[in-house]
């Protein structure tokens, strides 16, 4: 039986190892299974003429910003599928790249698609932190309309894959 399994990916440790523990506990050799990778960029900042420190935004500062958000994207994209391949090699992946808040673009993406799980890592932020950051983890637990398995990394261990 095929599955599709959404796992959001970023920057963080947290994900890295969400993503290898999927693969290890979650994903045979040789299934069906479809891993959909999903990046969420933060929104594009909306700037005026002048911050304010009263610095002017030029349209080649705001284009490197957008390349280096772009290029973040691909590098966080290109390590998580090289994590797959070198932990089941037949595994099939899918890789989408969108923008917005990680909390609604997951939860609206998994929809979308129709996916039968969401996989996300966990910071592990204390209460106040949660109240003030947000949690993504609990938003899609709390929204999803499938199941969401969160993946909370041990204090003591190194995510893998991470050279």
């Amino acid at each position: 039986m095929e599955r599709k399994i959404l796992v959001a990916i970023d920057e963080g440790e947290e994900s890295t190892y969400a993503l290898s523990w999927c693969l290890k506990n979650f994903v045979s050799e040789n299934s069906k299974d479809i891993l959909v990778l999903l990046y969420v960029k933060p929104p594009h900042v909306v700037y005026s003429a002048l911050d304010g420190t009263g610095y002017l935004f030029s349209q080649d500062i705001i284009a490197t910003m957008d390349k280096y958000r772009n290029e973040v994207a691909e590098t966080v994209i290109e390590k998580a599928k090289k994590l797959c391949k070198d932990s089941l090699q037949d595994v099939k992946v899918e890789t989408r790249v969108e923008i917005g808040d990680p909390r609604d673009v997951i939860c609206d993406v998994a929809e979308k698609m129709g996916v039968d799980m969401v996989v996300v890592g966990s910071h592990g932020y204390g209460l106040i932190k949660r109240a003030f950051l947000g949690s993504v983890s609990n938003h899609c637990a709390q929204n999803s309309k499938c199941p969401v398995l969160i993946v909370k990394r041990p204090k003591n261990s190194v995510a893998t894959s991470t050279s």
